[in-house]
């Protein structure tokens, strides 16, 4: 019998591989499809390109966006990156503006956990 400890280590390194890196990306990618499939009218959104609004309308793969006041862009529901949503309320802010916590301005929570900062 020969000596199996290679094949070991390298089916070790696989399936070291498969558990940090690929199992996490699939997993994140259907946690982003089941995002995009669930929007609704009125929750606000950050596209992947960086640009803020707030869903106005939604077509089977389409979904409108308006970016400002009266401005509505047209987008592919794949575009959108997170869903955003508030969690600070004012109380818990100084007559400055920082939070009495940490000093940082308001934070937002998106609905995949994570906090993006708002300036």
């Amino acid at each position: 019998m020969q000596d199996l400890t290679p094949v070991l280590f390298l089916v070790g390194i696989a399936l070291l591989f498969w558990l940090l890196l690929v199992r996490p990306q699939v997993r994140r990618q259907r946690e982003l499809v089941h995002l995009q499939s669930t929007l609704e009218v009125g929750d606000e959104v950050i596209l992947t390109s960086g640009v803020y609004g707030t869903v106005r309308g939604l077509e089977d793969g389409v979904a409108q966006v308006e970016i400002a006041d009266g401005v509505a862009i047209r987008v592919a529901r794949g575009a959108v990156g997170q869903v955003v949503r508030e969690v600070d309320s004012p109380a818990d802010h100084d007559a400055d503006g920082t939070d009495e916590t940490d000093g940082t301005t308001g934070t937002a929570q998106t609905r995949d956990g994570e906090a993006s900062e708002e300036n």
